[in-house]
């Protein structure tokens, strides 16, 4: 058979493999039925075969095979044909087959005894990759996308990673320092893939009530508990076609990692108060500040559900090992916290001094000191005065050893002149107490507990004083 073009109008071909003759008859019966070419194979050297002739637009496989195992078909279509997805079928409870086919570039799995509506799922997600992203990108995908900004190596590598991974729906644990854009990073992997048209649910782990996390997750019927006046859909429900992504999922308590190994497994959830499981269709991205492989050896965290969510890794840098793209990221912020009739510009020396930062808390940090400098910037024109004022630390103060808990006033804040008083002490006194708070959090990475044992105050001292002298956490 003659090769052929994807773009030809015709129906898209696959290609069936596997040695048992009643479930190759039903899976081609019902890719027929969903106006699809087939083409069967019975061996690793028959689908070879139809391979080297044929372009397919998807490659189904069992995972065991006559000659071989279809991991190996799995590596060939990768590595010789790119722009072909290949799914695998597992046998019941081999999970960790799954995993290892996902690993190996596989786009999805299946697993025995199939269920036809997950396979109807899985053909049409991977039909849609050969459309491309611009046709089934959703319009809120674009502003995210373009945010991903910076021309350094290390950036251009990442976007070159994402632009691979998009392509499959194996799990994605996303890991980096807080504020270094995980969330930016899920966003995007989601807008480059099939299911951009679909939903994208960020869901912080850290921040739900673990009793309610279960309605939370997988939502509940009406009467299922006390204030249950309606049913009601969990995070599961609502990304239901596109992509679920758990944010700080080190945070989850074991009993609920025990739920969620069993939903990602299933692919299935439960209400609470329903009878019947319900499927859903969602691509998990994970993402944490913590060591999860840490987690796993401490205890906190299930080896069984790590192995699930860890199958595709993807590291972030911070931004104090991209310096060269702080040109590039600073005017991206700029450009969002000016307007048009209104510009913000950077006065002479500041990117110098943003350049001697060590930026604990990343690009969200930086967001937020020039967003806080410009609220005190003459003419929309930030100068090094300005990021002062607002706390911006330089890099030598994150360094400097922290005073006693009773300290002297630091260098950052000169004392008055012996023959003159302070125009303010309160001012004075409120400068003093901030840069210190402000020493202690960057030396403790914003970790506000260990910042409070290294200033010998209590937490909620320590809160209090942020609060009452306007020091911002970055966010995560």
């Amino acid at each position: 058979m003659s090769a052929r073009s994807p773009q030809a109008p015709r129906s898209p071909r696959v290609l069936v493999v596997d040695d048992e003759a009643d479930l190759r008859e039903l899976l081609e019966l019902t890719l027929l039925k969903m106006g699809l070419d087939v083409d069967s194979a019975a061996s690793l050297a028959e689908a070879r075969a139809l391979l080297v002739d044929t372009e397919y637009q998807l490659v189904l496989t069992d995972m065991r095979l006559p000659d071989g195992l279809g991991l190996e078909l799995v590596r060939e279509v990768t590595a010789a044909y790119k722009n072909t997805p290949v799914a695998v079928v597992t046998a019941f409870g081999s999970t960790d087959n799954a995993v290892i086919a996902l690993k190996a570039g596989a786009f999805d799995y299946i697993s025995k005894p199939v269920a036809l509506d997950q396979l109807r799922v899985m053909v049409q997600s991977a039909l849609r990759l050969n459309a491309g992203p611009a046709a089934v990108q959703a319009p809120s995908a674009a502003p995210t996308v373009s945010r991903l900004r910076g021309e350094s190596a290390v950036i251009q590598a990442l976007r070159a990673q994402i632009a691979r991974l998009a392509r499959s729906m194996a799990p994605v644990a996303i890991h980096g320092e807080s504020g270094s854009g995980k969330e930016l990073a899920a966003r995007e992997i989601h807008a480059q893939s099939s299911r951009a048209a679909k939903p994208f649910i960020a869901v912080n782990c850290g921040a739900i009530p673990e009793a309610l996390m279960e309605a939370e997750f997988f939502g509940y019927r009406k009467g299922a508990f006390t204030g249950a006046v309606d049913d009601r859909e969990g995070f599961f429900q609502a990304a239901n076609g596109g992509t679920l992504m758990l944010d700080e999922v080190a945070d989850l308590p074991l009993a609920m990692q025990v739920k969620l190994l069993r939903a990602i497994q299933e692919r299935r959830v439960r209400k609470l108060g329903a009878t019947a499981e319900e499927p859903v269709d969602v691509r998990i991205v994970s993402a944490t500040h913590k060591n999860l492989a840490q987690c796993v050896e401490q205890g906190s965290f299930r080896q069984d559900l790590f192995y699930r969510l860890n199958v595709i890794e993807l590291s972030l840098p911070p931004l104090r090992e991209r310096l060269d793209d702080l040109d590039v990221l600073t005017a991206a912020i700029l450009e969002r916290l000016g307007t048009f009739e209104h510009k913000v510009a950077l006065g002479p020396g500041v990117l110098e001094a943003l350049r001697g930062y060590a930026f604990p808390g990343n690009v969200r940090e930086l967001e937020n000191i020039l967003e806080r400098a410009l609220a005190f910037a003459n003419g929309g024109v930030i100068q090094v005065g300005d990021l002062a004022l607002k706390g911006a630390r330089l890099a030598d103060m994150a360094a400097a050893p922290l005073p006693s808990p009773m300290p002297a006033a630091p260098s950052a804040v000169p004392p008055p002149n012996p023959d003159s008083l302070p125009s303010s002490l309160p001012e004075y006194l409120n400068q003093v107490e901030r840069e210190i708070i402000l020493r202690a959090l960057a030396q403790t990475q914003f970790n506000r507990t260990q910042a409070a044992q290294l200033l010998g105050i209590s937490f909620r001292q320590l809160r209090y004083q942020m609060q009452k002298l306007n020091i911002q956490e970055p966010e995560a």
